[in-house]
């Protein structure tokens, strides 16, 4: 009877692979913001790498469904992976619409956006493979906490960005470009926490 069940996915692997794949597409995202040039093929080099996501995402839930035993509630497992693909669809999202609007030049406050999640996307791919073994329960959480206060310091950022533009600029549609761009990042930034409040809840569970 054993024989006949599927055998043990290995999960972690999967969420290992999001998480890096979504490092991959913050890199990039900051190579544009400190080099505005070439802006199409860096933006198209950021969408083939969120395409990559969703074809990871994909991969894992369907071999969640065909998986009898997994190490980790199938609940978790969904949640963790759908979020690790946010966290892509907003980078993504952000580097597009710089590229649709014409954006000429970076204000500072995207490249504090960018930086903050880059930080919250490196705290997430040395959480994960903690998860393996949950033999140091207090060092995810202590990333967890971490990344919480990252997502603080970019709702911060996201406010005084958004007050500078109506202080500052006087197109409005400027302004609509600039406030839209800001909100994708900081979305990403949000989804960063939603991530470590799941892995929180894992290792509560299960620790």
């Amino acid at each position: 009877m054993l024989r006949l069940l599927p055998v043990t996915e290995d999960f972690f692997a999967h969420f290992e692979n999001e998480a890096n794949n979504a490092g991959k597409a913050v890199a990039l995202l900051r190579r544009l913001l400190s080099d505005f040039s070439n802006i199409e093929e860096k933006v198209k080099q950021i969408k083939e790498i969120e395409h990559e996501g969703d074809r990871l995402t994909h991969q894992t839930i369907e071999t969640l469904n065909k998986t009898f035993v997994t190490q980790l509630d199938r609940e978790d497992i969904h949640a963790l992976v759908s979020k690790l693909d946010d966290i892509l669809d907003f980078v993504d999202a952000a580097a597009n619409r710089m590229f649709l609007y014409k954006i000429t030049e970076p204000t500072e406050e995207v490249k504090k956006l960018a930086d903050i999640l880059a930080r919250s996307v490196e705290e997430i791919t040395r959480a994960i493979p903690l998860l393996r073994n949950l033999r140091k329960p207090k060092e995810i959480i202590q990333r967890c906490i971490e990344i919480n206060s990252l997502e603080n310091e970019g709702d911060q950022v996201h406010r005084e960005g958004v007050a500078k533009l109506f202080d500052e600029v006087k197109d409005p549609i400027t302004i609509i470009k600039w406030k839209e761009i800001y909100e994708n990042l900081e979305t990403a930034i949000d989804r960063c926490e939603d991530v470590a409040n799941i892995l929180e809840g894992i290792v509560l569970k299960y620790s």
